[in-house]
This record gives structure tokens, C-alpha cells and sequence, in this order.
């Protein structure tokens, strides 16, 4: 029986960890770089210093003409440019979290532009990059529109270490996906900030029942948001010594701006473009989303921490 063929477009951090987890399925793995020279197999990697990349991994420069899933590893602004170099090799499962800030498009709706005819997904979870690359024990999802194919689809990922679980709710997914960075951007804040392990809690309790709300409100379901893509990732994000937008907020919440923190930096924390665009796309469907609305107004420098603090604090007490 012929081996999976993996194509991994996107040789970042989560890139390469999602390579050298199919490698370890089994499969043949074919990993697209922007500079392919930059990776070597057999040696340890710079943005993973701890991981070595298996000799079984392909690194080139050159788009996959044929594979059986094509895992679409870049930052969510650059989807939509880089499908515009992929060909039509086969199932597409988006790796990426957010909202397209000019469209207020989800990952999948991007790809069904570019591929209305091919089989689509979403991957997402609880999952650090440098721990999946070292073979940490993870769960995720991978959601499709059909719940047989999204099964077939995570069977050539999954390994005793990397369960991959399926799920029909594609929406649910990729809402949670990209809004629980815009939570975590909230957590480290405030953290930063002094107020509190009881407030971070309370935090991330509120901003998962907007996660819920945005599903329903989108047209997937607030259940979904229980489970990994939501309350799993949620935490991971907004607790996790590792979590860029839980340490971009930690920063803010300090009193650094905006402009410093992003200056010096080299990785990408999605929940600063996506914050207002999910914003821009819960007012469309009339959902309420205070916490997002607040980032999104410390983000853009209209308020600060303490009228943010000020804003979630005052706001009228309800039922849960």
C-alpha cells in the first residue's frame, strides 16, 4: 500500500510541526517553503531548536502537483495570496486562525473562492507548535461540511500522540479558532495589569460564552465551543507560557504600546488583525461581544487599560 501523501504549505513554526507530524503517521510529506535552503533535514531547526526534521521530508521551493491533503500553514492575512500559487492538488485543510481583515472571511470561505470544487477543512486546537514538533501529547479537530470525509482526512494525521478528532461543525471550529486569540490578548492584559487569577478566570468564562454566540449567531453550533476548538484552545492561549497573544496583552496590560511590542517582534500573534475584523462581523449579525469590542478599542489605542478595565466592570449584570 502506498504511503499518505502530505503536503504542507508554510514552513513556519506550526508549518514544520504539522510536517513532521504527518512524517511520523507515515506519511510522505512534502513541505513548501518561501526559502527552502533555510532547512536542512537531519538538523535541529532555528524556530525549533529542539526538533530535528526527519530525512523523510521533502523541503522545496516547488508548489505539490498531486496529494491526498494539502495543510495550508500560513497566517491567516496571507492566505488568500498564497492560494493564488497553490494548485488543485488535492483536499484542502486550513491551518490557519482569524478573520480576513478586508472580507470578515473565515478560512474556509477564502479556500472555497479559490477551490469551489475541492473538499475543504479546518484544523484546530489546543496545540503549541514546539510540542506537537516534539511529539507531546495533543489532541485537535479537523472539521469539514461532512463528517465521513473530515474522518478519513484526520485518520492520516492521527498517531496515539496526535488524536485527531472529526467534526461536522466547520463554522464552530474556525470561531473558535480565531476569536479565543483575541480573549487571550484579554487574559494577559489582564494579568499585566495586576487584577488578578480570579479576573483571568472570569475572563476567559465571559469570552467563551461569546465564542458560543458567535458560532450560533454564524451558523454553527455553541456546543462545539465545549469541546477542543473552544474551551481547549481557550485555555491553552490564555494560560500558556508559550502563547504569543496571551504575552502581546501581558505587555499591554504592563503598559508598553501597541507599536513597541509589535516592533519587536518576529513571530505573528493573530488576534491583532483579527480582533476587529470578528468585531466588524458580530455587529453584521447583530452579536453581542464585549470583550472582543474591548480589545478591539485597546488595540487601536482609543482606550486604555483602565477604561477597558472600566468598560468590562461596569457593564449591567445578567443571567447565566
Amino acid at each position: 500500500m502506498n504511503a499518505t501523501r502530505i503536503a504542507v504549505i508554510g514552513a513556519g513554526a506550526w508549518g514544520i510541526a504539522l510536517a513532521v507530524q504527518a512524517a511520523r503517521a507515515g506519511a510522505r510529506v512534502h513541505l513548501w517553503a518561501r526559502h527552502p535552503e533555510s532547512l536542512t533535514p537531519g538538523r535541529a531547526l532555528p524556530r525549533l531548536p529542539q526538533v530535528v526534521l526527519p530525512e523523510s521530508i521533502t523541503v522545496t521551493g516547488e508548489m505539490p502537483r498531486e496529494a491526498d491533503a494539502v495543510l495550508l500553514a500560513v497566517p491567516m492575512q496571507h492566505l488568500r495570496a498564497v492560494l493564488a500559487h497553490v494548485p488543485a492538488a488535492g483536499p484542502m485543510i486550513a491551518c490557519c486562525k482569524g478573520v480576513e481583515r478586508d472580507t470578515l472571511a473565515l478560512p474556509l470561505e477564502v479556500i472555497a473562492e479559490r477551490f469551489p470544487g475541492l473538499p475543504r477543512a479546518v484544523l484546530s486546537g489546543p496545540n503549541f507548535a514546539h510540542e506537537v514538533a516534539q511529539g507531546l501529547p495533543t489532541a485537535a479537530v479537523l472539521a469539514g461540511g461532512e463528517l465521513a470525509p473530515a474522518r478519513d482526512l484526520a485518520d492520516h494525521l492521527t498517531t496515539p500522540e496526535f488524536r485527531l478528532y472529526a467534526s461536522d461543525d466547520a463554522i464552530g471550529v474556525q470561531v473558535g479558532g480565531a476569536a479565543k486569540n483575541v480573549i487571550a490578548i484579554a487574559a494577559g492584559a489582564t494579568i499585566g495589569a495586576g487584577l488578578g487569577e480570579n479576573a483571568r478566570a472570569s475572563l476567559i468564562t465571559r469570552g467563551l460564552a461569546e465564542l458560543g454566540r458567535l458560532s450560533q449567531g454564524l451558523g454553527g453550533r455553541a456546543a462545539t465551543l465545549s469541546g477542543l476548538a473552544g474551551v481547549g484552545d481557550l485555555i491553552l492561549t490564555c494560560t500558556g507560557a508559550s502563547s504569543r497573544n496571551f504575552s502581546l496583552g501581558l505587555a499591554l496590560g504592563q503598559g508598553e504600546s501597541l507599536e513597541t511590542i509589535l516592533r519587536h517582534r518576529t513571530t505573528v500573534a493573530e488576534g491583532v488583525s483579527t480582533a476587529p475584523a470578528i468585531l466588524a462581523l458580530a455587529r453584521r449579525h447583530d452579536i453581542a461581544v464585549p470583550v472582543i469590542e474591548t480589545v478591539s478599542l485597546l488595540l487601536a489605542g482609543d482606550i486604555g487599560m483602565a477604561e477597558a478595565r472600566d468598560r468590562l466592570l461596569s457593564r449591567p449584570v445578567g443571567t447565566e
